[in-house]
């Protein structure tokens, strides 16, 4: 049999049984509308998802598509490679705004003052997805990651917001960092990357660790070996869509109606049946995002 086409959407999966939240999605850059994503993912038990911003563009979307959609909550920031860009500019043209010139420390304030109106909307449920990505930023500018950073974390504590995190080969300053500022209350490590140890130190802390598609990848065990020993209680899922579409489906586009593949993966890795996963993702996921 021929491998299904990339472009082809992979199949819905059997419907859960307990209706959960797709707790980190991108609607704003997955096909179609709005509207028929959502009916896509309430047809299979995926009733709620929380719109992630990444940019000040992003970030006002999330709020409007939030502010007309009941099952759809928001979070703005800006994500971490955002503020180098920001500040020293893109001249490659890399983000989805094009290239552009270098702003300086003012216009990273500037844009910091927009997220923190955009805090206080009431449709807002967080601040993120904010953090440290040492994949794409050299030592220039992380500098400018650090600085959002500390802001963010501000800005959630400041408006009683969860803390979304964005943390990519950099678990040790991010760490370092919430210590350092004092977390807020909720924070979220999204797509969780650490390994098991570092789940035993986020599990102390009582942050929340969401795992995505990536968690079904064969190469992917130490990230299973974490999921392992996270609590149940502090465990989400969420797809990153169009972002790390679970096996088999990896190389296609990620919506939040595959969110039952990956769960249905957590729950043979926690030892736990689907339901009694779907009904403890369901309660955290409120509980984090305060909704």
């Amino acid at each position: 049999m021929a491998p299904q086409d990339k472009n082809t959407p992979p199949p819905l999966p059997e419907p859960l049984r307990v209706a959960v939240a797709d707790s980190h999605t991108h609607l704003d850059m997955q096909d179609g509308t709005v509207e028929e994503a959502l009916a896509k993912a309430a047809s299979v038990g995926v009733t709620t998802v929380v719109q992630v911003g990444c940019d000040l563009a992003g970030s006002r979307w999330a709020a409007e598509t939030a502010a007309a959609h009941d099952s759809v909550h928001a979070t703005v920031a800006l994500h971490p490679n955002e503020a180098p860009r920001i500040v020293l500019g893109d001249p490659d043209g890399w983000s989805r705004q094009g290239a552009r010139e270098a702003g300086g420390n003012s216009a990273l304030d500037t844009a910091l003052t927009e997220i923190d109106k955009l805090a206080g909307l009431p449709q807002v449920r967080g601040v993120g997805e904010t953090g440290l990505d040492y994949f794409r930023t050299g030592p220039e500018g992380m500098a400018a990651q650090e600085a959002s950073f500390r802001a963010h974390i501000e800005i959630a504590k400041r408006h009683g917001k969860a803390l979304v995190i964005h943390d990519r080969e950099a678990h040790d300053d991010v760490l370092r960092i919430l210590r350092e500022e004092g977390a807020p209350d909720r924070v979220v490590f999204h797509c969780y990357s650490g390994d098991a140890e570092m789940a035993k130190v986020c599990a102390a802390a009582g942050y929340f660790m969401s795992f995505a598609g990536n968690v079904t990848f064969k190469n992917a065990q130490p990230l299973r070996d974490a999921l392992a020993v996270a609590p149940p209680e502090l465990v989400l899922v969420e797809t990153d869509a169009p972002f790390l579409t679970p096996a088999p489906y990896r190389g296609r586009a990620n919506a939040p109606y595959l969110i039952p593949v990956t769960l249905r993966a957590m729950a043979e890795v926690m030892a736990l049946t689907e339901d009694a996963l779907a009904t403890a993702i369901a309660a955290n996921t409120a509980r984090a995002f305060g909704y």
